[in-house]
C-alpha cells in the first residue's frame, strides 16, 4: 500500500505564487507512487493568500490549512504543520517554488529505499541574490559551525522529506526559540544530502530582509552555541591581567623614576573601549536571558485564527 505523505507549506503573502505552486506541485505528486496531504499554514498574510487556500481546500480534499491568528514566523509555521501531520512521511517545502517539487521523487526513494531517515536539499550556488546577502550567508554559516556541535550545512534548505522516527524527534523538542537548520542537524538520523542550483521566486518579493536574516542568524548561535558566553569570560579575564600588569608596570615607574602618569586622552579612550566591551558582552548576555524568559513565560507557539482540519478529518472518515 502506498505510503501517506504530509506536505507542510508554511505561507505568507504569497497570493501571487499559490496558483503556480500548487500546479506544479500537484502535476509531481500525482505522478508519484503516495498519497498526499498538503497541509498550507498561512502565517498571518495579509494579501488572498487565505482567500486562495480556501479554494484550493474546496477544489481538493486533500487541502488542510491552518490561518495564524496573526503573523508567528515560518519556525511556528513549519511546527503547527509538523504538529497536524497525519502522513507516515512528512515533507516541508515553500511556496514561492525556490524548492523545486521536480526533487520531491528523488527525496522519497532516499528515504524509502535507500535507507535514510531524511533527504535535505541544498543550493550550490546562490544565483540571483545580491552579493553582500550572500557573502554574509557564507560567513554565518563558517561561523556558526565552528562554535557549536551540530553540523549546519552551508547552502542548507528547509527543503526535506522526513520519516515518522525523524518528524517526532523534531516534535519532542518544545522550545518557542527555534532555529530548524540546528534542530534537523541535532536530532541527527541518517540524512541524504541533494544538491540544486538556487532558483529564483515564481512571484512576489522576499519577506527576509538582511534585518530579519540578521536576527535569524543571531537566534541561531544563541540556540546552539555558549561559546559567546565562554569568550566573555575569557576576555574579561584577559583584561583583569593587562590591568594587573598596567598597574604593577606604573607603580614601579613612579617609585624608580618619580615621573608622574600623563596622558589624559589616551586614558579616556582606554575606559571608553573598555566600557564598549562591557556593554557589547552585557549585550550577548542579554540575548540568553531573553531567550531564557520567553521560554519561562511557556506562551503557545501560535494560536489558530481559522482552520479546515475538523472539516478534512470528517471527510476522511
Amino acid at each position: 500500500m502506498p505510503a501517506l505523505i504530509s506536505l507542510i507549506v508554511p505561507c505568507y503573502n504569497e497570493e501571487k505564487a499559490l496558483p503556480s505552486f500548487w500546479a506544479e506541485t500537484k502535476a509531481v505528486t500525482d505522478r508519484m507512487d503516495a498519497y498526499f496531504e498538503f497541509i498550507f499554514v498561512d502565517d498571518g498574510s495579509r494579501d488572498g493568500t487565505l482567500r486562495i487556500l480556501r479554494e484550493l481546500a474546496a477544489s481538493d480534499s486533500r487541502v488542510k490549512y491552518i490561518s495564524f491568528s496573526r503573523n508567528f514566523g515560518k519556525e511556528s509555521a513549519m511546527y503547527a504543520g509538523f504538529e497536524h501531520a497525519r502522513g507516515d512521511y512528512a515533507a516541508v517545502m515553500d511556496a514561492d517554488l525556490q524548492d523545486p517539487p521536480s526533487l520531491l521523487p528523488e527525496l522519497l526513494r532516499a528515504v524509502t529505499q535507500e535507507g535514510y531517515d531524511s533527504a535535505a536539499t541544498r543550493r550550490v550556488t546562490r544565483k540571483g541574490e545580491p552579493p553582500i546577502r550572500s557573502f554574509f550567508a557564507r560567513m554565518f554559516y563558517r561561523i556558526i559551525n565552528r562554535m557549536s556541535d551540530v553540523d549546519i550545512v552551508d547552502g542548507a534548505r528547509d527543503f526535506r522529506l522526513m520519516n515518522r522516527k525523524f518528524l517526532d524527534a523534531l516534535l519532542s523538542m518544545k522550545e518557542r526559540s527555534r532555529f530548524s537548520k540546528g534542530l534537523f542537524g541535532w536530532v541527527g538520523f541518517k540524512t541524504k544530502w541533494i544538491e540544486f542550483e538556487n532558483v529564483e521566486r515564481v512571484a512576489g518579493e522576499t519577506k527576509w530582509s538582511f534585518w530579519k536574516l540578521f536576527k535569524y542568524s543571531i537566534e541561531g548561535i544563541v540556540a546552539f552555541t555558549t561559546v559567546p558566553l565562554v569568550a566573555a569570560s575569557f576576555i574579561g579575564f584577559l583584561f583583569c591581567l593587562i590591568s594587573l600588569g598596567s598597574t604593577i608596570f606604573i607603580f614601579v615607574r613612579k617609585l624608580l623614576f618619580g615621573d608622574p602618569v600623563s596622558g589624559w586622552a589616551s586614558t579616556a579612550c582606554i575606559i571608553t573601549f573598555l566600557g564598549g566591551i562591557q556593554l557589547f558582552f552585557l549585550g550577548v548576555f542579554g540575548q540568553y536571558l531573553a531567550r531564557t524568559y520567553l521560554e519561562v513565560k511557556n506562551r503557545p507557539l501560535y494560536l489558530v485564527g481559522e482552520s479546515n482540519l475538523e472539516e478534512a478529518e470528517k471527510c476522511a472518515q
